[in-house]
């Protein structure tokens, strides 16, 4: 096929089937609805020519703020392209998180082209923060581009969409990642069989879901990617969920086929992750582009009104969070001075490092000491009055025989006083708990790499008695308040696990003679009323092993508070 205006980015030889134009050669539409079955049945499909041309009229009809770059604008700040040969050193933008611009049937030197674009828009849009598929759909419109400047527009015409609940690209980490909540919900909902396949075979199933655009603008084949382009450019970004709940349900009877079928351990999610991505680059074998949209489209029920409402809930609950931004962890632990920090039990380092673990709003904080028993003794009374009016608080423990553990603890210890005399049960999900030898290693609340054990019933905060040392380990299972509805999606409900959704929310709890870090089956640190005598064991609530010995001695214990690093 000879090369056309539209294609001087395309190699056609790397085009295969794709570079021989057959079909319609024009299309009569102005209608939305006869446009949506036509992109759905491939109508410009097979003309590549009169797909950058509807590519071009779909574009145009978006609707956009008032102030939006087009290619006049691309012209002005980056010149002739006849006459100014791009970069290829040109870096992407750190909003990318990474992710490079996919070659697929382009020249090499158009991957230049496609940095300086991506270049250009982050100069144009400085409000986007996090974009990690914009170097995607800039590679797949840059195939059907007439020149630099068309694809610059095209790709500024998407990010500054305006119309009400229609979204197209993801541009805040807030947004992104309660994408990737969203997807786990409906895959929860709609694919339940998939759903519980990852769960089964991956350590924590929202980090395999983090790859749900991936699957779909980066993974599949080309020729699969410009079909699901087709109809996204017409029924936007629900397109995607669609295609990527189609492409869990090929993979679920992919490894039911497979030998072993679903009965193997969990593994590291990344292995998973991985597995997925080879099969998706590879589907073109068992999947044509036709039959995944057949299956996508054939999901009953999935309503853009429903992604919206869901996308709502989880941006409501992580920036209750604290959640709204990718931070690099890397700058938040120099917030922690290593000349006035002085602790007993771990150096400064060890301190950074669990600095990096606190979630995002309490980073910035610096470390102040609360209490410490070889200042204010082995005293529990002594330990609460110190602690108290503190929130939230780590707490450090090193035994008589050199292990060190402990746990971030979300919440104030005075809260223990509305149980009575009763142990009870209090704190949120943000609580952890870790160790520090034989390695570092945290265990954070099992509901956060296994969401699908949260309830989502509307049941508000009850206090429910705890199980200290002296009672039998059977009782460490009664009922704990449940998060309320509005901090869970919708579907965030216990369906596809057999576990009882009581022992997972007891995070801490303190009377008179103890204190106790994590319930349900065991707790995973117990201290005794003189700060002396633990034990540690496993527990529901973190799926955590023994920190340390299951029987120890305090050897030493702190408590820190978190002081604003900005106050004077």
């Amino acid at each position: 096929m000879a090369e056309e205006e539209y294609g001087s980015f395309v190699d056609w030889n790397q085009m295969g089937d794709l570079s021989k134009s057959s079909g319609p050669t024009k299309v009569d539409c102005k209608d939305l609805k006869e446009f949506k079955q036509m992109a759905r049945q491939g109508y410009w499909a097979k003309n590549q020519k009169l797909r950058a041309q509807v590519y071009e009229q779909l574009i145009k009809t978006i609707p956009c703020r008032t102030v939006t770059p087009d290619a006049a604008v691309y012209r002005d700040i980056m010149g002739n392209a006849g006459t100014k040969k791009p970069s290829s050193n040109f870096p992407l933008p750190e909003f990318v998180d990474g992710n490079p611009l996919p070659r697929h049937c382009l020249k090499a030197e158009a991957v230049s082209s496609g940095h300086q674009i991506i270049n250009c828009v982050a100069g144009q849009f400085p409000d986007i923060s996090h974009c990690p598929s914009l170097p995607a759909i800039t590679s797949l419109l840059l195939h059907f581009s007439k020149d630099e400047a068309q694809c610059f527009e095209h790709v500024s015409r998407i990010l500054a969409c305006n119309e009400p609940g229609k979204r197209l690209l993801d541009q805040t980490f807030l947004a992104f990642e309660s994408s990737c909540m969203t997807f786990g919900d409906l895959a929860i909902k709609y694919c339940p069989a998939g759903h519980k396949l990852i769960v089964a075979t991956a350590q924590d199933a929202l980090e395999v879901y983090s790859d749900w655009q991936r699957w779909v603008l980066f993974d599949l084949p080309f020729s699969h990617m410009v079909r699901v382009l087709d109809v996204y450019l017409v029924e936007g970004y629900k397109v995607l969920f669609r295609v990527a709940i189609a492409l869990l349900k090929f993979y679920r009877k992919h490894k039911a086929g497979a030998v072993g079928g679903e009965g193997s351990q969990p593994q590291d999610s990344g292995k998973v992750r991985a597995d997925i991505q080879a099969f998706i680059k590879g589907i073109a074998s068992t999947v044509t582009p036709e039959k995944l949209l057949e299956k996508a489209f054939s999901i009953r029920l999935f309503s853009r009104k429903e992604i919206t409402l869901l996308q709502l809930t989880n941006e409501k609950s992580l920036q209750q969070k604290g959640v709204t931004v990718k931070q690099k962890r890397r700058n938040v632990q120099l917030a922690l001075n290593p000349d006035t920090f002085s602790s007993e039990i771990v150096s400064a380092k060890e301190m950074r490092d669990i600095w990096s673990w606190i979630p995002e709003r309490f980073a910035l904080c610096q470390p102040q000491l609360l209490f410490t028993t070889s200042n204010h003794g082995c005293s529990l009374n002594r330990f609460y009055q110190h602690c108290e009016g503190y929130e939230p608080t780590l707490l450090l423990i090193r035994t008589t025989d050199g292990d060190v553990c402990g746990a971030f603890l979300s919440t104030d210890w005075e809260e223990r006083k509305r149980g009575g005399n009763k142990l009870s049960f209090f704190g949120t999900g943000e609580c952890f708990v870790f160790r520090m030898k034989p390695e570092m290693e945290r265990f954070e609340w099992v509901v956060i790499r296994h969401p699908e054990l949260a309830s989502s019933s509307n049941a508000q905060s009850q206090e429910e008695p705890a199980s200290s040392e002296g009672q039998n380990s059977d009782n460490n299972g009664l009922q704990q308040p449940e998060k309320p509805a509005g901090d869970l999606s919708p579907f965030l409900s216990a369906r596809h696990f057999n576990l009882n959704s009581k022992n997972t929310s007891m995070f801490m709890a303190g009377n008179f003679d103890s204190i106790i870090v994590g319930g349900g089956d065991g707790n995973a640190l117990y201290i005794d009323s003189e700060l002396n005598h633990g034990r540690a064991g496993r527990c529901a609530t973190f799926d955590n092993p023994p920190l340390c010995a299951e029987s120890f001695q305090v050897s030493l214990l702190e408590t820190w508070g978190f002081q604003d690093g900005m106050a004077s």
